[in-house]
């Protein structure tokens, strides 16, 4: 309920949504940007019932403030811009994660190092010092054939996971006072108008910072469980997260790699265990689970080569956190008229 999105291609809706058509010369962009200030009045005149409802009727009602065509069109630009940064932020980072996601597989699943020395070629892709490093051969072991020296390893044992604290235990407030609270939801969209917030006195382990690993365990398994790297400023964690802590430096990549690879894996023992369109994934459930686990000097190794892929992932999240938050800050300002438009284009510029 509330939400408003824009349509780049011919589109068809259902009897939930309402389509907009903007008259002309009015900006359908900027017309966007005024309806996504607008959710929690569009949930408010829906009224309280249990599955809140807003009829064309009563949403044609809805006042919004249109400046002349021209100032419209300008200050959607300037917002535009912005969202089109972020939105190249996350094509950059699809096709690094892709790239990450096909080495992981090569080295730690498929293990063509390995069975390319036990055939005698050289490893493709891969310097003489690199391969010096897998073995040559396999052996047996709980998950069948391994590259020797390797060991089946429970997942849970190659990190410490630390779950988040229960909702109520952070005395949530609206009015923004604290750190915000971080649920599932947060780790999708980051904080937006819906996070509640908390300046309750919490233990540190549920503090996060700029750069922690985050594994949500529970929820929808196709949507909810999953891997994310907090690119925001400190906040509270919330239970059904883990915050996941390696061992050491060098096992971070290999953490983050093997969390993230085994998503369809996660999404099956969650759906396997749903209820009411939720699933889980226990501690049980990850101490079952054995991965092939190499020697400290290969997980160096692929620090050094994932790890740069990482940052730059990391990087990009950064730039999106604080494009998004200066979008959002624009936005209000531009539509009250409180800022010029050419000193947001200043703005927007400088953080380019």
């Amino acid at each position: 309920m509330g939400k408003v999105a824009i349509t780049k291609r011919p589109s068809v809706t259902n009897q939930q949504i309402n389509s907009i058509i903007v008259d002309q010369p009015n900006s359908s962009l900027f017309v966007y940007y005024v309806l996504s200030t607008k959710e929690a009045e569009i949930r408010q005149a829906a009224g309280g019932s249990a599955q809140p409802i807003l009829n064309k009727s009563a949403f044609g009602q809805l006042p919004i403030v249109l400046p002349p065509p021209s100032q419209q069109h300008a200050i959607a630009y300037i917002l535009s811009s912005l969202d089109d940064k972020i939105e190249l932020n996350r094509r950059m980072n699809d096709t690094l994660e892709a790239m990450a996601r096909a080495l992981f597989k090569s080295w730690f699943v498929d293990f063509d190092p390995v069975r390319a020395k036990a055939e005698g070629r050289a490893p493709s892709g891969m310097d003489e010092e690199t391969a010096k490093l897998f073995p040559s051969g396999f052996e047996d072991s709980e998950l069948g054939e391994i590259p020797m020296g390797w060991t089946a390893t429970p997942l849970y044992d190659i990190a410490t996971y630390i779950n988040g604290a229960a909702y109520a235990a952070f005395e949530p407030n609206e009015d923004r006072r604290g750190l915000p609270i971080i649920k599932i939801a947060e780790l999708k969209a980051g904080v937006t108008t819906q996070t509640k917030f908390s300046d309750v006195s919490m233990p540190e382990k549920y503090r996060l910072s700029r750069g922690d690993i985050l594994f949500s365990w529970s929820g929808n398994p196709d949507t909810s469980i999953d891997t994310f790297v907090w690119a925001h400023e400190s906040a509270w964690l919330n239970q059904h997260i883990f915050r996941v802590i390696p061992h050491n430096a060098d096992e971070r990549s290999y953490v983050l790699s093997t969390l993230k690879y085994l998503k369809p894996t996660f999404a099956e023992i969650a759906r396997n265990k749903q209820t009411t369109g939720l699933g889980h994934v226990t501690v049980a459930d990850m101490k079952r689970l054995l991965i092939a686990r190499p020697d400290a000097k290969i997980l160096s190794a692929w620090a050094a080569i994932a790890g740069s892929l990482f940052e730059q992932i990391f990087h990009n999240d950064v730039s999106t956190t604080t494009l998004t938050a200066l979008r959002d800050a624009l936005l209000p300002r531009l539509l009250s008229g409180e800022l010029d438009v050419s000193d947001a284009e200043r703005f927007a510029g400088a953080a380019s």
